[in-house]
């Protein structure tokens, strides 16, 4: 099988032309999956000349939506280098079973990892932010990815509880997170803790919800009003109402169906911004 090597910065074909650097022969599926991740972490990435690019539509399709799909398949149809903030809660890797049963999708594996952060990195704009809950069990895991990607660590993130979460050797009072840069971003005008509020939500929209108040500083400090927040692995779309509250445009991706419509129902009343407006 032969691949064409692209640049991840740029557009594809469409948009540059011919951005072919050279081709490569890839003799066997396992030998191509290979010669991609260690492209990737070259910054280019290997296309199977015989398979037809993503087309990307307008960003105006996207916005102040609720979309049901697969985030990486959904966020291949978005314009590169065109969303201000990404907000994201992804599986932990833990393989999470509360005792009610309920269940978060792809929490028992990591082959979702490496291709949703790649195109979370292709679709922020230059000189921006991604700020990411994560697994702390499987940080090598998260943290290998997110470098290969491009990303840079540039704070940790902690949200302290006063409930135990979990039981282990400790018991466990906190969340984490990282905030991730693409490029060199400005620093905000007013800095923000690395220590942010927290109150338990009693989980009722989604086993691991997240309350408003933990993420309402981050879309303050790293997006402006009018800008807009993509949230891939939406959950119940605390992101979205987040964003609403604080004047920001909001993109939500959400796999499930079921909490998909809890999302949906939830920011209806919430309404779109006009990015011309602002």
């Amino acid at each position: 099988m032969k691949f064409a090597i692209y640049h991840r910065e740029r557009e594809y074909a469409r948009e540059m032309g011919d951005p072919k650097l050279g081709e490569i022969d890839a003799v066997s599926k396992q030998e191509a999956e290979r010669v991609t991740a260690h492209l990737g972490a070259t910054g280019t990435i290997a296309v199977p000349i015989n398979v037809a690019l993503p087309e990307r539509k307008p960003l105006s399709a996207f916005l102040g939506r609720v979309i049901l799909g697969d985030c990486v398949a959904v966020m291949q149809e978005m314009p590169s280098e065109s969303i201000d903030l990404v907000m994201t809660d992804p599986p932990y890797l833990v393989n999470y079973k509360p005792r009610d049963g309920r269940q978060c999708a792809n929490d028992d594996n990591d082959a979702w990892l490496e291709p949703s952060f790649r195109e979370i990195y292709r679709v922020l704009k230059p000189n921006s932010f991604c700020a990411t809950f994560y697994g702390w069990p499987w940080v090598d895991k998260f943290m290998q990815v997110w470098k290969q990607c491009g990303f840079r660590p540039v704070s940790h993130l902690t949200w302290p509880k006063s409930h135990c979460s979990k039981e282990g050797y400790t018991a466990g009072h906190h969340e984490v997170g990282y905030l991730l840069a693409k490029g060199r971003p400005s620093r905000p005008q007013k800095l923000i803790s690395d220590v942010l509020p927290w109150e338990y939500t009693g989980n009722p929209l989604h086993p691991n919800q997240k309350p408003v108040m933990a993420i309402t500083p981050l879309i303050e400090a790293f997006s402006k009003p009018g800008e807009i927040v993509l949230y891939p692995f939406a959950g119940s779309g605390t992101t979205g109402e987040a964003a609403s509250m604080l004047g920001r445009n909001y993109i939500l991706i959400e796999k499930a169906a079921r909490v998909c419509e809890t999302a949906r129902v939830r920011l209806r009343d919430w309404p779109i911004i006009d990015p011309s407006q602002t």
